[in-house]
């Protein structure tokens, strides 16, 4: 167990440690309140005012530092440009070589001014954290509004280094000057912009965005994945590629991925035709779709828990169940029965390895290229979901070979059985078992949240200012007795929860809230996809191959919705202000699907449901966003870990919304619509109540 103040001693550029928060002696005074007010020799208000002064002393160190810092940089760098004007009129090779490292020095100090101003910003958001925690009060919503918004604010210098941004820009714009270009005059400043080439600038760029929260394309889709990434700065020195990373491996992993999703939605267009081919109604297709669903529940767990020891043999077993599975979808046909088609598709789920795939991402891909990596699973898994309907319209045959029949409704299975033995073998060959070594160098990420509720210290006052701690009581590294809730066995332990029992008593209202959202938007989406065949046919008489043609067009907007919001709108947003703004748009798609009174038309339908997908695409991407944010680090490795429980949320929800649709069949396809979006409604209205409770938690 490495203790967090410890951690941040570690991270702590040593000639500068006087200048740092100081998380010890912050901690110690925690629980020297605490024992005060157990003796009744200390009050709430008192010990509310001074915790919020010493924090005021400790903040302003730090900046007045930075800003000494700041001036000593501007200095230096004033003093080279005038070198570097003096160059202009005489330039030599050697000169123009000497000022370029002469900036690079200056850009790696300001890399470690940036890294001073990261790990005191996680210092100053832990022991905000640790003191709500300790005494039950969201002491960090009052401090935080008070401070940041202050016109005079410090704080705002520590989240949002207010003047870097000049400095950055002075390094940036004289190095790329003298770069040569050949006679070109392009700046910075130019559109487009040419590419600066020095290693450093990447360094400070990467390090700007971490302390911003600034967002692209790649991040936001990256963030759909779940996977988590180091709390702590690196510095420049540390970062090394590892050598154990393998380009192929890591595409196999994004290939099965792609595949499996293509598996799961390849037989939406078709599932409610074999059902009645079978003797069955057609709203048995929410069985038939959802049973691969129901295995992966089991799946999942399994299979988190066999990455622990080893990636290439999950992976094997997957392919091979699933090449199973698919056959027996296939063979349902000529058998003429309705359980080997269910008992195909179980088998398609338990063939899930996309608890693999992640784990394989988060412990076996260097740092640098994780975040590509993690965007490239959510792009596989979406040009999967787009491919699977497309694939399933243009199968539109009918032959036999033998005793074997080729049509709409086989040849999915049968393509997919190829698919994945073709995938088997190209495993067998190529894929790299990586070292156990990597796992264990891995360091987790801590929940980087800040914790906060009330809107005033005044209603603080009437809250309890103390949890009983005599219970969950644990050695810190000063061999202090500390207390922390339930939430977490040790605010300052990594160790990953050894049980669905302690992942879920790590789980805190706000991450309980978001998982209750991300049941919510798999639910929606699940059954406006599952039963599109179903409705369509019955509304609009549409054959196979228009409602493939509507589910691709669906699926293929995800990777556009998410440029638009990683590069603009999350920029201008904060993500909670999005979250809800998402929730609420879901919950007018699900009201404008309605069928009431008027004829059901297809631009009604087609909006909706355009609205409704588009709105939950949004949604996913900023709620997994703040969810590995207020999420607990323990949950951020082992098997019982963040992306488990997202995966498990998801599933089950889309195990209900199929079995809510097979149930609803008996009804009658006329009350099928109206009848499914009732529940779609309730869940989504209730997730807004939740979020709109646990709002300023999601700072």
């Amino acid at each position: 167990m490495v203790a967090f103040g410890k951690k941040l001693k570690e991270r702590q550029i040593l000639e500068w440690q006087g200048y740092y928060i100081n998380y010890k002696l912050m901690k110690k005074k925690v629980n020297q309140y605490a024992q005060q007010i157990e003796v009744g020799t200390q009050d709430r208000k008192h010990v509310l005012k001074d915790f919020s002064r010493m924090l005021d002393n400790q903040i302003e160190k730090i900046v007045l530092f930075l800003l000494e810092q700041q001036g000593l940089l501007a200095s230096r760098l004033a003093k080279l440009d005038e070198q570097h004007d003096a160059l202009q009129q005489l330039p030599e090779i050697s000169q123009i070589c000497e000022l370029r490292q002469a900036y690079r020095a200056v850009g790696q100090d300001l890399l470690k001014l940036l890294f001073f101003v990261e790990v005191n910003a996680i210092g100053l958001r832990k022991i905000l954290k640790k003191f709500d925690k300790r005494f039950g009060y969201r002491f960090t919503n009052y401090y935080v509004k008070t401070r940041a918004n202050h016109p005079y604010s410090q704080l705002q210098q520590v989240f949002k280094h207010v003047g870097i941004g000049a400095v950055v820009g002075a390094v940036s714009r004289n190095l790329h000057e003298l770069q040569d270009r050949q006679g070109s005059y392009l700046s910075i400043y130019d559109q487009p912009a040419l590419p600066l080439q020095d290693p450093v600038i990447d360094s400070i760029k990467a390090a700007v965005d971490r302390l911003t929260h600034s967002t692209n394309f790649l991040n936001f889709l990256a963030q759909h994945a779940l996977i988590m990434q180091e709390e702590f700065p690196t510095p420049v020195e540390e970062q090394v590629d590892d050598q154990n990373y393998h380009f192929m491996s890591l595409l196999l992993n994004l290939v099965n991925t792609f595949l499996y999703m293509v598996n799961t939605y390849i037989v939406v267009p078709t599932a409610d035709d074999y059902s009645l081919s079978l003797g069955a109604a057609a709203t048995v297709c929410g069985i038939v779709i959802g049973a691969m669903a129901v295995a992966q529940v089991f799946s999942s767990v399994y299979f988190s828990a066999w990455s622990n020891k080893t990636y290439f043999r999950p992976l094997v077993f997957s392919s091979v169940i699933l090449f199973v599975g698919n056959i027996l979808y296939a063979l349902a046909y000529d058998f003429n029965s309705i359980a080997v088609l269910l008992i195909g598709r179980l088998f398609c789920g338990l063939g899930s390895a996309r608890a693999v795939n992640r784990r394989y991402i988060s412990d076996c891909v260097p740092q640098k290229i994780r975040m590509q990596a993690s965007a490239g699973f959510v792009s596989a898994s979406a040009l999967g979901m787009a491919c699977g309907p497309a694939l399933a319209g243009l199968l539109q045959t009918n032959f036999k070979i033998y005793k074997l029949t080729f049509n709409q409704d086989t040849l999915p299975g049968w393509v997919m059985a190829v698919a994945w033995l073709v995938y088997l073998i190209w495993l067998w060959i190529s894929f790299k078992e990586p070292s156990r070594e990597i796992e264990e160098n891995h360091i987790p990420q801590e929940s980087n949240a800040v914790v906060v509720e009330n809107d005033a210290l005044e209603n603080g006052l009437k809250q309890p200012l103390l949890i009983s701690s005599s219970e969950d009581k644990q050695q810190d590294e000063d061999g202090e007795q500390e207390c922390d809730e339930s939430e977490e066995a040790s605010e300052d332990s990594h160790q990953p929860a050894t049980s669905i029992r302690s992942a879920y008593r790590l789980l805190t209202p706000s991450v309980k809230v978001q998982l209750l959202i991300y049941f919510m938007l798999k639910y929606v989406m699940e059954i406006l996809l599952s039963e599109s065949s179903v409705i369509t046919t019955y509304y609009f008489k549409w054959s196979t191959g228009t409602v493939a043609i509507f589910l691709a067009s669906l699926g293929l907007t995800v990777l556009p919705v998410n440029i638009v919001v990683g590069n603009y709108i999350s920029n201008m947003f904060e993500d909670r202000q999005i979250l809800l703004a998402s929730e609420i748009m879901v919950c007018i798609g699900i009201l404008l699907s309605f069928h009431i009174i008027v004829p059901y038309s297809v631009p009604q339908y087609v909006c909706s449901g355009l609205i409704l997908f588009v709105s939950a695409e949004v949604l996913e991407g900023i709620n997994l966003a703040l969810l590995s944010r207020v999420m607990s680090s323990r949950l951020s490795r082992g098997t019982y870990n963040g992306g488990l429980l997202s995966t498990e949320a998801g599933t089950i929800a889309r195990v209900i919304a199929d079995g809510t649709i097979t149930l609803a069949g008996y009804l009658g396809q006329s009350r099928l619509l109206n009848i499914t979006l009732l529940p779609s409604l309730f869940i989504c209205i209730s997730s807004i109540v939740a979020t709109c409770f646990t709002y300023n938690s999601l700072y």
